[in-house]
């Protein structure tokens, strides 16, 4: 019987759906870290939180990109934990630059629930935890992981 944590380390383990998926993180992760660096270093004073925020996003994207392409039961766990976050910030900022746009004068790559990267924010963590969850069912059954 096939355990979860030898399943996530299969080759197939990156096939169809999560290719996309963790191109998609990385894309994500390159424009937010891009984005929150000219920010913190242009203009900080301006909106302080809203930019630690966009740079705390970025880190969680990275985070969640190399989580999910690398081997090993551990990397599985550190998905689920920054996706997670990542779901938990999105809606958490969202509501709040909504509710109290004053403590944002600037966008974050979560205000308005990712309304400036087309609500990819929103989506993303929604998909990866639906592909972190079926590739766990199919370690589980026996299966092998092709999320």
């Amino acid at each position: 019987m096939t355990n979860v944590s030898e399943s996530i380390v299969a080759p197939h383990r990156l096939s169809g759906f999560t290719r996309v998926l963790v191109a998609v993180y990385g894309i994500l992760a390159l424009a937010a870290t891009g984005r929150s660096f000219y920010q913190i270093v242009t203009k900080f004073d301006e909106a302080p939180l809203a930019y630690v925020l966009s740079a705390v996003a970025a880190v969680v994207y990275i985070l969640a990109t190399v989580a999910l392409v690398a081997p090993g039961r551990g990397w599985f766990r550190v998905a689920w934990l920054a996706i997670g976050f990542e779901m938990v910030g999105v809606v958490v900022v969202g509501v709040i630059s909504i509710a109290i746009p004053e403590l944002f004068p600037a966008d974050t790559v979560w205000s308005q629930f990712g309304r400036g990267y087309g609500f990819v924010p929103l989506v993303l963590p929604i998909l990866g935890l639906w592909a972190l969850s079926r590739a766990a069912r199919a370690g589980r059954d026996g299966g092998g992981v092709s999320a």
